[in-house]
C-alpha cells in the first residue's frame, strides 16, 4: 500500500471537480432492474416478525430514494403487491407443471405439489404474508381476490391429480408398493383438505415469526390425508 501524500489530499479538497471524479460511482440500475429491486425490498420488509403496515415512505427510505422515484416504476403500492403476486403465481405454477410432467402417479403428484407449497414460504418468508393475505389488509380488494383465485387454481390442480389417480386405479391393477385407494375416494374433498392444511401451515408459520416450519411432520400427515 502506498503512503498517503498530504499534498495530494489538499489538492483534491481544493478542487471539487477532482473530488467528484475520485469518488466511486454507484452503478445506475436499469428500469427493469429497479422494479425488481423495489419488489425484492418490499418482500424483505415483509419478513419482519412484526406485522406493521408497510408504507411507501418506509419502502422508499429503505431503498434510499424518494417516494416519487417509486411511482416512476409503479403507479401505486397495489401494483407493487401485484408484482409480488405475479412472481408467486409464475413460480408455483411453473413448479406444478414440472411435477406433473415428471411424476406419472396422481397421488404422488398431489403429495409433491403439497410439499412444494409448504416449502415455498420457507425460502420466501415475506411471501407468506401475501399468500395468507395478511399483508394485503387495508390494500385494494382486488389483491385479495387475485390471491384467492390463485389458490383456487392450485386446488383445481390438486383435484385433477387425484382424479387421474382414481381413474388409473379403476382402469388397471396397481403395483404392490402402491396403497390402493378406498372405494369412496373423493378427489374434490381430498384436494380441499390439502389446501386447508397448506393454508393453515402458512398462517402458523407467519404467526410464529417464521420459526415453525410449514413442512414439520408433513410426510406422516399427508399420508393420512391422501390415502
Amino acid at each position: 500500500m502506498q503512503p498517503i501524500d498530504k499534498h495530494d489530499d489538499e489538492a483534491v479538497a481544493e478542487d471539487p471537480h477532482a473530488a467528484r471524479a475520485a469518488a466511486p460511482r454507484t452503478p445506475r440500475l436499469k428500469p427493469g432492474e429497479r422494479r425488481v429491486h423495489i419488489l425484492q425490498t418490499l418482500a424483505s420488509m415483509l419478513e419482519t416478525p412484526k406485522s406493521e403496515k408497510i408504507t411507501t415512505a418506509a419502502l422508499a427510505a429503505r431503498i434510499g430514494v424518494s417516494e416519487a422515484a417509486l411511482y416512476r416504476h409503479f403507479a401505486s403500492k397495489a401494483q407493487m403487491f401485484e408484482g409480488l403476486i405475479e412472481f408467486i403465481e409464475k413460480t408455483i405454477f411453473g413448479l406444478i407443471n414440472q411435477i406433473a410432467a415428471s411424476e406419472p402417479n396422481g397421488v404422488l403428484q398431489a403429495r409433491s405439489i403439497t410439499l412444494m407449497l409448504l416449502n415455498f414460504p420457507a425460502k420466501n418468508p415475506g411471501m407468506t404474508r401475501v399468500l395468507t393475505c395478511e399483508a394485503l389488509v387495508g390494500e385494494h380488494e382486488r389483491l385479495t381476490e387475485r390471491v384467492n383465485q390463485m389458490l383456487e387454481r392450485v386446488e383445481a390442480s390438486l383435484k385433477q391429480c387425484l382424479r387421474v389417480a382414481l381413474m388409473d386405479a379403476k382402469a388397471q391393477p396397481q403395483p404392490e408398493h402402491v396403497v390402493p385407494l378406498p372405494p369412496d375416494y373423493d378427489p374434490a374433498l381430498r384436494a380441499s383438505l390439502l389446501m386447508s392444511y397448506v393454508i393453515g401451515r402458512w398462517h402458523r408459520y407467519a404467526r410464529s415469526g417464521f420459526t415453525r416450519q410449514p413442512s414439520e411432520h408433513a410426510d406422516a400427515q399427508l399420508r393420512l390425508i391422501l390415502q
